[in-house]
């Protein structure tokens, strides 16, 4: 069940209008013809321009649009209704956006209530970027390549049946990981352009290079290979010069790029530490439209200000300023813009998440989590103005709502992999990165009381929910001033977390025994600050493995997530803070808590599984966990049990702070 927020209170500061916006100009479509065909958009050497009635639009700032809901994983696309379209559309419209993109075929629901939403309002209409992934990854595996039979075939399918949909023409049955149905709305005349293909995987991109550098080529009518183009760049050409084939024949001509992301840049990153980060280069440079495609290309790139760490010290890009201060993220995007001569540059994923936890710093603080709401929103104002100010033409938030399914290299190895989607995790911070935020619903049946008859603690109710257990605890005549909660995970080993709350002194800790570390799991190394440490310490996240640049040593970086942030988390409170997990009730004599399933060892709460000692770590199915309350002297034990789940209900909302990212929207495309 969705529980949706239909209205909008102060703390959210949407600025949102269900029922759209009205323009200052008039953004109904106005396609050009050339050679016959109507062309909506055009990318060359002079931008990125898409032709509307009052004109041409040349910066185009958008959201990426993700294909799953809480509890699903990305691949199941039918559940996705004409409703959730209809919703987002309309949310979406009252924050100013413009342009959707989306990485696949969706059901035809989505473009049913697309063309619904843009016939309803014909001079605010929100134009489509679709996009085209690879149905077959397998080229990532030894010995394998893009030329891989069942590689290439199913990716010339899908670009096909995306092509299809896209212009109503499209019947297919289910099939695991795709949408299915029948798709009968054209979408075209609001066809803004094309992003296909993945983040390529730099081994595998080397491998194609090297294995299929004498594969066979032959230029294609529409987008043609350079004569320097690598094994990779040429068979994207051949699958470009396909799609645009495609629509040439349906008589319209749009921007058609693929994905990129620092990874696999064209530039060179001599003080990046990580190998695999500048390994190969794929260069749109290479892979060039013909004069018989009007709509041409652009570079697109997935790029992040937190990741990869040459933003550190690179010193190029140290020298680029950005409203008064050095700013690299900003040098990055400039260097982009500066090698990308012959096309426009668009920055198709760009953002920062609202989780809880962190996996990497991030120049002037842009770090890849650890942010509030509000903080997070107004991060992606300005990097979507900071990214127009650089001379690209284009900017898309990542993404809409925030995402269950999604994984994080320093939390994706405590976790049961299978059931990832069904919680959400606040130290997983690629689940938290939408301007839609998905709130758990309490799971029924999960609360269980502990009345005792004496003493300082007079009454503690324990619930549960899929990212956190939340805990009131009462005193009999004041609010507890200290409490310490011994939650006993794993069975037979005693307590293996520790819950610290100081009220008087405001502060609030949780800590895990040395046995669980988490850490361990993401690290060989011997990390001092650790290791040095007694049987007890700080709940901790690593943010980054040692690495060495120019010969000298970094140590390992690490984040104490443990210690707690005290506030309210009630999105409709003027005070709300999405990072808080602790907070003092007064009146009514309680401490209240929402404690991370993650930082009390669960793996994976919806089957009640922990998270046990060893690297890799045992996986231990538990009836529940054991909490030992410390209550100003008197002391109390719950053996805590909930149900376990398939799927839990939740709500969605704007995020607080979202109205500053609507406004970014509103300036950059009035």
């Amino acid at each position: 069940m969705v529980v949706l927020g239909l209205v909008c209170l102060a703390a959210c500061d949407s600025g949102a209008s269900r029922g759209g916006t009205t323009p200052k100009s008039d953004w109904s479509p106005a396609p050009t013809r050339v050679d016959g065909l109507s062309v909506l958009a055009e990318a060359d050497t002079d931008g990125l321009r898409l032709h509307t009635a009052s004109g041409d639009k040349t910066f185009l700032p958008g959201i990426n649009l993700g294909s799953s809901v809480p509890t699903r994983q990305p691949g199941e696309l039918d559940v996705l209704t004409a409703d959730d379209y209809r919703r987002w559309f309309g949310e979406m419209a009252g924050l100013g956006i413009r342009v959707i993109r989306v990485y696949t075929v969706h059901p035809p629901a989505f473009y049913d209530e697309l063309a619904a939403w843009n016939r309803a309002h014909p001079q605010s209409p929100l134009y489509l970027v679709q996009g085209v992934y690879l149905p077959d990854e397998s080229y990532v595996e030894p010995g394998r390549t893009l030329y891989s039979p069942s590689v290439d075939r199913a990716f010339t399918r899908e670009l096909a049946d995306a092509g299809a949909a896209v212009h109503g023409d499209l019947t297919r049955a289910p099939q695991p990981g795709r949408s299915s149905g029948t798709w009968h709305t054209d979408v075209s005349p609001w066809l803004l352009g094309w992003i296909v293909g993945v983040e390529w995987d730099p081994d595998a991109t080397a491998r194609t290079d090297r294995l299929e550098r004498d594969a066979a080529y032959r230029p294609g009518t529409y987008f043609r290979a350079t004569g320097d183009a690598t094994a990779t760049e040429r068979w994207i050409a051949r699958h470009l010069d396909g799609l645009a084939a495609a629509e040439h024949e349906r008589g319209v001509s749009v921007p058609i790029a693929f994905v990129n992301w620092p990874t696999t840049d064209p530039l060179s990153h001599p003080q990046e530490p990580m190998r695999q980060e500048d390994l190969v280069g794929v260069d749109a440079e290479h892979v060039l439209p013909t004069r018989a495609w009007p709509g041409g290309t652009f570079a697109s790139f997935h790029a992040y200000p937190y990741y990869p760490d040459f933003q550190r010290y690179e010193p190029g890009l140290q020298r680029t300023t950005w409203r008064g201060r050095p700013d690299p993220y900003a040098g990055y995007v400039r260097a982009l813009r500066d090698h990308f001569t012959s096309m426009p540059l668009v920055i198709s994923e760009m953002g920062v998440p609202s989780s809880l936890g962190s996996a990497h710093l991030g120049p002037l603080g842009r770090d890849q989590g650890s942010h509030t709401e509000q903080q997070a929103m107004q991060t992606d104002a300005d990097l979507l103005h900071l990214v127009h100010d650089q001379g690209a033409s284009g900017a898309f938030v990542f993404s809409w709502a925030d995402e269950w399914f999604k994984r994080t290299w320093n939390t994706q190895d405590s976790q049961v992999d299978a059931r990832r989607q069904l919680w959400h995790d606040p130290l997983t911070n690629e689940q938290w990165f939408g301007v839609l935020a998905t709130d758990s619903a309490r799971v029924p049946d999960s609360g269980h009381e502990l009345t005792p008859a004496s003493g300082a603690l007079e009454y503690v109710l324990a619930e549960a929910d899929a990212s956190y257990l939340h805990l009131d605890v009462t005193g009999r005549e004041a609010t507890p001033a200290k409490a310490s909660i011994l939650v006993d995970s794993v069975p037979g080993e005693g307590p293996d977390y520790r819950v610290d709350v100081d009220a008087a002194a405001g502060t609030a800790r949780v800590s895990v025994r040395r046995d669980l570390e988490p850490v361990r799991l993401y690290t060989r190394e011997a990390i001092p600050a650790i290791e040095r440490q007694s049987a007890w310490h700080v709940y901790r996240q690593i943010m980054n493995r040692s690495y060495e640049v120019a010969g000298k040593h970094h140590d390992a970086e690490l984040g104490d997530v443990g210690d707690l942030v005290r506030g309210d988390w009630d999105p409709t409170s003027s005070d709300y803070d999405s990072l808080a997990t602790w907070q003092v009730d007064d009146a009514h004599r309680t401490l209240h808590l929402r404690l991370p399933w993650s930082m009390l060892g669960l793996a994976d709460p919806s089957s009640r599984t922990a998270l046990g000692a060893g690297n890799p770590a045992e996986l231990v199915r538990v009836p529940g966990i054991g909490l030992t309350f410390d209550v100003d002297g008197a002391t109390a034990r719950m053996d805590y049990t909930w149900p376990t789940w398939n799927h839990v209900g939740y709500s969605e909302r704007l995020k607080a702070g979202s109205g500053v990212l609507g406004e970014a929207f509103r300036t950059l495309a009035p």
